[in-house]
């Protein structure tokens, strides 16, 4: 209003006023627009064509759908990109400060490698607060390193890198937007196997890795890609600034039911270093110093031994009574042992659940204690439905074939928990999926494993069916590798020896959020009734009130007759699955399917003053009337039961 005002004054003014009230009116204008200009290119989300995640997901600038993987790829949705305001050109950026997950187009060419080279201005660009979050692997444990990528920025987290040990993986999480670097380590790409000599190279490499980045002066999170992260784990750390060490374990007796370190006067299991957070303290560089020297004299010494050989060298007495930090090693280390029951192993959260029993929030899970190598890994992660796939393991060729497994109560809860109750219960369980494989192989579908129970644990040492002083409850739900060759399962066995390949999934995939819609809204329910009851009728492919009524023992025939009518449907579910199929009309297919079942299960561990201590699992254990749970008896009969 004072401005109007002020020009209707300027009309009767001289000249010169009116070039003087111009000049301000304009100057106003012109400081107006650069002022809201400057206020709008501030804020991050209008920036150039990248995106940011805040520390806390509900605060991130991209939302969860946003952040979605797609096809192995990890890209930003068009959504995010959209402006209110014209942004100015993007200027260039170095390879290092482009925002994470800025995917680089198809048609750019790699940079050389020399730009790949670790740096400190390489992990200056990706530190925050001081910490920066480090794991590294080959082109075999690709998926596994976007599945830990996948968690930290679901988390809000951006300070991480992942270590490159082979060229083919380099260009792979470069072209996907994610930040890595070049460990030159010329490693196979393949899976190089527990124990191998190639493992402890890979061993050795994470402690030339530590030694080369502590001096640049970060806090350094070391982690294995065999594991993920739940919870944002660098409030937990910042609890303890005196420790120069920080170490996972694998404790599976919890020694406190808070989220407090460890007591470690009552530690007695190794210190795992899948885990654990390294200062950059005069101390911590000595200890990795020594440590790296002693792998390096001697290549038969597994890097794992090697670190707890070191720091158990004097171990006490605690820094103070309330941190739970003990000094170690040299006696000036200051060491804190994390809570196995949240940063867990993979018998504190797949076995034992303890975070539940003691209502407590995981920071972690590491995929140790398990069997069947890498894919037991995997498998674990996926029951837990922790592991990323892309969208076609969700949706497989032929569809899902699904069954409700019955178990008799006494099975599970009458009795003591013995070998011989545990092993009537898993065969018990086993039968219908020695069925359930069958009808999958025969319809062409992807069979969902059914939750399995044990009454006893998995170890390898003798043991007395659960460990005294661990959270383990009996019965329990138990990972799929306790008693099957997960690996075996997902291996391409030749189709003229075992006959056609039949793919599994975990028994949680349909309640995966990652299941696509359409599969889950076509799904068809099968019943199976007596011959002679109502709607039972062998020839019957029409469904009552949303279910298929389908006759019991009905043979090869049957099965191709009635469901070649669902072949569109995704996902078919028996009640049951008992007494449901007579067996193949082909006697060599059959042959053949037997064959590769046999090879499907594996062995519980271990009875104690037996050598040797192990028990073979049997899938056609019922056709064996002296069939029992024992060891054998001799070397010559330790043999899987083929």
């Amino acid at each position: 209003m004072a401005l109007t005002k002020g020009c209707e004054e300027v009309v009767h003014s001289r000249p010169l006023f009116l070039t003087i009230y111009t000049v301000v009116v304009v100057g106003i204008v012109v400081s107006s627009l650069y002022v809201f200009s400057a206020i709008y290119t501030s804020n991050p989300s209008a920036n150039n064509s990248s995106f940011s995640l805040s520390s806390s997901p509900s605060s991130s600038s991209l939302s969860s759908e946003d952040s979605r993987l797609t096809d192995q790829t990890l890209n930003v949705s068009p959504s995010a990109t959209v402006h209110a305001v014209s942004s100015p050109p993007p200027q260039p950026q170095h390879l290092w400060t482009r925002p994470f997950f800025d995917v680089p187009p198809r048609n750019k060419k790699m940079p050389p490698l020399k730009s790949f080279r670790l740096t400190k201005e390489l992990v200056q660009q990706r530190v925050k607060d001081n910490i920066i979050i480090v794991t590294f692997g080959n082109f075999a444990f690709m998926d596994f390193i976007l599945t830990w990528v996948k968690h930290l920025t679901d988390l809000g987290l951006s300070n991480y890198l992942v270590g490159a040990m082979d060229t083919k993986l380099l260009e792979a999480l470069y072209f996907k937007g994610v930040p890595v670097f070049d460990m030159g380590s010329h490693m196979s790409t393949i899976d190089v196997g527990w124990g191998s000599p190639t493992f402890h190279k890979m061993g050795r490499e994470k402690v030339i890795l530590i030694n080369s980045m502590l001096p640049f002066g970060y806090e350094l999170l070391m982690c294995d890609t065999d594991m993920v992260w739940l919870k944002n784990p660098l409030p937990y750390i910042a609890r303890y600034p005196e420790a120069d060490v920080l170490t996972s374990s694998d404790q599976v007796i919890p020694t406190v039911v808070d989220d407090s370190l460890e007591i470690w006067r009552e530690v007695g299991a190794a210190y795992n270093i899948g885990i654990f957070h390294w200062r950059p303290t005069e101390s911590a560089k000595k200890l990795a110093n020594e440590w790296k020297e002693l792998l390096l004299a001697d290549e038969k010494i597994w890097d794992q031994n090697g670190f707890n050989d070191i720091v158990h060298r004097q171990l006490g007495p605690s820094v103070d009574e309330d941190s739970g930090l003990v000094y170690a090693y040299d006696g000036n280390l200051k060491l804190g042992i994390l809570p196995a029951s949240i940063f867990c192993s993979g018998h504190t959260y797949f076995v034992q659940a303890m975070h539940q029993q003691l209502r407590l929030d995981p920071y972690a899970v590491h995929t140790t204690f398990q069997y069947a190598g890498t894919e037991g890994k995997r498998h674990r992660l996926r029951e837990a439905m922790l592991f990323y796939d892309p969208p076609k393991y969700y949706n497989p060729p032929g569809g899902f074939l699904s069954f409700r497994p019955s178990i008799p109560k006494n099975l599970l809860l009458s009795g003591k928990h013995t070998i011989e109750s545990h092993f009537t219960l898993i065969n018990y369980q086993m039968k219908q999926i020695r069925t359930a494989l069958a009808i999958a192989s025969l319809l062409n579908r992807t069979l969902v494993m059914p939750p399995l129970w044990c009454r006893i644990d998995r170890l390898w040492f003798p043991h007395p069916g659960v460990l005294e002083g661990s959270m383990n409850r009996q019965p329990f739900l138990c990972p799929l590798d306790h008693v099957f060759e997960v690996n075996v399962m997902l291996r391409e066995l030749p189709e003229e020896e075992f006959g056609p390949q039949i793919d599994i999934r975990e028994y949680s995939i349909l309640d995966n959020p990652s299941l696509p819609s359409e599969v889950k809204k076509s799904w068809l329910d099968v019943q199976l009734c007596k011959e002679g009851n109502q709607d039972c009728d062998a020839s019957n492919n029409t469904t009552v009130g949303g279910v298929l009524k389908f006759l019991k023992h009905s043979n090869e025939e049957t099965f191709i007759e009635v469901f070649s009518s669902f072949k569109h449907v995704r996902v078919i579910q028996f009640s049951s699955v008992q007494d449901a199929f007579t067996g193949f009309s082909d006697k060599e297919r059959e042959q053949r399917f037997r064959k590769r079942l046999k090879h499907y299960v594996g062995i519980w561990c271990c009875v104690f003053n037996h050598t040797p201590g192990h028990i073979y699992y049997d899938m056609y254990w019922d056709e064996k009337p002296e069939w029992k749970p024992i060891p054998p008896q001799t070397s010559a009969d330790d043999h899987p039961p083929w």
